[in-house]
């Protein structure tokens, strides 16, 4: 059993150590266990600390690509490396390592794909009203998407079987924690959460630099993520608002024909009722089109996911739009 820990890093020098000294290197029911650190154009040392301090190998991306693409490099490195279970984590030193073998044993037990680290967000005092509404928010969001009883669907700390990570087929760029939990309840994927530690970081955060524009960039992956994999509701949905209004319009102008057999005075009701149920139902049939056209891309999907475990057993696991990369490690330092 080979357990690979991936940990996406952009300029964090002052911590990366002390994540890589918190990695155990024994876990009961695991064999081997590696590092890889995924160096996001990082313009400070924290690759130059990483190699002191023990990580086995580094990927470093020439220039900042985001930590969605960060962290599906990362996760296509670890099948590469022929990994059984991937866990990811933060480089800034707010998870705590040494809590990896909670988060591995529900897949060590076969119990999970996909285990969670939520951190309960209502004790973290340092964390700021903002922050704590957003989680809370995007959380609640990604619960109802998904179906799935989600605590912390912002967590970065995760762990994947094998399976799980083949199945995964990310694209957004930003971040990666939504539509990870989206997809795999879509491909129904058994998904279980383990409480974990989560601690105040020196410094501001990397990835949330501005609350409105984190939450725009994840919204938009959010939307787009549930629209891909639920084209049917979505636009059901859609569809339906637009029906229902044309119809409540619809009923007055209706009333008053039947009173007086007219519709002049409500003339212009009667165009906006009409041109809403047009959209409306328009846009129901344009969602039941594309939940067909959504077979195909689940054979597509199979398709992929049968030429990633078939590459990932000769060692070359690719996916598209995957940037170019340097590799390093620990033995060269180059």
């Amino acid at each position: 059993m080979k357990l690979v820990v991936t940990i996406p890093a952009y300029n964090e020098e002052f911590s990366i150590a002390g994540v890589l000294k918190e990695i155990p290197r024994y876990i009961d029911g695991v064999d081997i266990i590696e590092t890889i650190i995924v160096d996001d154009g990082s313009g400070d040392n924290t690759v130059r600390e990483a190699l002191l301090n023990g990580v086995d190998e580094i990927i470093t991306h020439r220039a900042n690509m985001g930590l969605g693409v960060t962290f599906r490099d990362g996760i296509n490195h670890a099948l590469e490396k022929d990994a059984d279970i991937i866990v990811n984590i933060d480089a800034d030193g707010q998870y705590n390592a040494s809590q990896i073998p909670d988060l591995v044993k529900p897949i060590l037990d076969g119990q999970a794909e996909i285990v969670l680290g939520w951190r309960d967000i209502d004790k973290l005092d340092f964390m700021s009203r903002g922050k704590k509404l957003g989680n809370k928010l995007a959380t609640w969001v990604t619960r109802r998407l998904s179906g799935q009883p989600i605590r912390d669907a912002q967590t970065g700390f995760r762990a994947f079987s094998r399976e799980a990570a083949l199945k995964l087929n990310l694209y957004g760029r930003y971040t990666y924690v939504q539509e990870t939990i989206i997809q795999a309840s879509h491909k129904d994927l058994q998904i279980e959460q383990v409480p974990v530690e989560f601690r105040a970081r020196d410094g501001k955060s990397r990835l949330i630099t501005n609350i409105g524009g984190y939450a725009f960039k994840a919204g938009r992956i959010i939307f787009r993520s549930y629209r891909d994999y639920y084209p049917l509701k979505f636009f059901s949905f859609i569809g339906g608002v637009f029906s229902l209004v044309g119809i409540t319009l619809g009923i007055r102008v209706l009333v008053h024909f039947s009173q007086t057999g007219l519709v002049s005075p409500y003339l212009p009701s009667t165009i906006l009722s009409s041109l809403l149920l047009i959209i409306g139902m328009g846009t129901i049939a344009l969602g039941v089109f594309v939940h067909m056209l959504n077979n195909q891309r689940r054979l597509s999907e199979e398709i992929l996911y049968r030429l990633k475990k078939n590459g990932s057993k000769n060692g070359s696991v690719h996916h598209a739009e995957v940037p170019p990369f340097e590799r390093r490690d620990r033995k060269s330092g180059v």
